[in-house]
């Protein structure tokens, strides 16, 4: 049987089984990003890397594409066209890059995708109204299809839209205290990258034609596997190379952000968590030899282990969720391999 943590997928999640997802999609996507008001198409395509802030035509890396990726492949699980799924995909990836655009503008990064963000090419105003743009345009995608599956599919990316502001809202909040549970958390992050890849499942399921049962399947195999995603992307902002992440070493750390291995640490009652913990709340910023120290205690306390266990335990429920949706083999090979890419990066 083949199973999440047998699959050996790529060793980051831009392997070859996206490659033919990006191709089906982009045509689409950049449609609809051409649709916009031209006030929000400049800085969008910026943004996509299809062009420099003049305008010129470039290619420059445009993110994973992990969403659309898994809406196509998960129409597919169902039995249904991947053709069919397009408007799904260009809904879920117009939605990831609205709140990445917003991201940055709330956490003030200048680089993205070794760019510079929308915000500091074009300004903090039009970064707003692009991302507004790009939410408005998913909708329009997916209602423009004439599925007969468009009520549900909607409601289904509002939902997750609303759960990722939540999530946002929740990270932001962890910033302003001290005390963060370790559950609270993993429920922010469920919210601020789970639902959207729940989403992405999830509707690729219902535009491929699976009822409200195969779907919610996919949509918790989907919604799992983002937050393992999470995890790993949090160890990635400790101990990841700065020339795939494209963020300094130990960039979360300098920004004392509470990530779920650092939170780990922290209430991991150990010598090296309390000693993490004085670290944490002093107000002075950490020197580059204080970051190590730091990273070094994250490690020590059980933050990363911690990170990586539970990464596997909520791959095998994923394993799970997927065998109960009753998928194609080769989808399902698809989905697993994807899963798989996406969360056993180097860290």
């Amino acid at each position: 049987m083949t199973t999440l943590s047998t699959v050996r997928g790529s060793a980051g999640p831009t392997g070859a089984a996206e490659s033919p997802s990006r191709s089906l999609v982009e045509p689409a996507l950049r449609a609809a990003v051409d649709a916009l008001p031209a006030s929000a198409a400049q800085p969008s395509g910026y943004h996509f890397g299809w062009w420099d802030p003049a305008g010129v035509p470039a290619r420059a890396f445009a993110g994973k594409a992990l969403r659309p990726a898994f809406a196509l492949a998960s129409a597919a699980a169902v039995g249904g066209d991947r053709a069919a799924a397009v408007p799904a995909a260009v809904a879920v990836e117009l939605v990831h890059n609205f709140s990445l655009m917003h991201d940055d503008v709330m956490d003030g990064d200048a680089t993205r995708r070794h760019r510079p963000t929308v915000w500091a090419v074009y300004g903090i105003d039009t970064a707003i109204l692009a991302g507004d743009a790009l939410l408005a345009a998913a909708i329009e995608a997916l209602a423009g299809s004439g599925h007969p599956a468009v009520v549900p599919a909607i409601r289904r990316l509002c939902a997750a839209v609303q759960a990722l502001i939540d999530g946002q809202a929740a990270d932001l909040r962890f910033e302003q205290t001290t005390s963060v549970r370790l559950e609270e958390a993993l429920a922010m992050a469920s919210n601020k990258t789970g639902a959207l890849l729940g989403a992405s499942c999830a509707l690729g399921a219902l535009l491929g034609g699976a009822g409200p049962e195969r779907a919610a399947h996919l949509d918790r195999f989907g919604a799992l596997v983002g937050l393992a995603f999470q995890l790993v992307d949090d160890l990635l902002g400790i101990w990841g190379d700065p020339e795939v992440t494209g963020k300094p070493n130990h960039s979360d750390l300098r920004s004392r952000k509470k990530s779920l291995p650092v939170l780990a640490a922290l209430t991991s009652g150990t010598p090296a968590g309390r000693e993490l913990v004085t670290l944490y709340e002093r107000e002075s910023p950490f020197t580059d030899s204080e970051l190590v120290r730091v990273a070094g205690l994250v490690d020590e306390a059980g933050g990363r282990a911690w990170c990586i266990a539970h990464r596997d335990s909520l791959l095998h429920q994923a394993s799970e969720a997927l065998a109960a949706a009753g998928p194609d083999a080769d989808a399902a090979a698809e989905l697993t391999g994807l899963a798989r890419a996406a969360t056993h990066r180097d860290h």
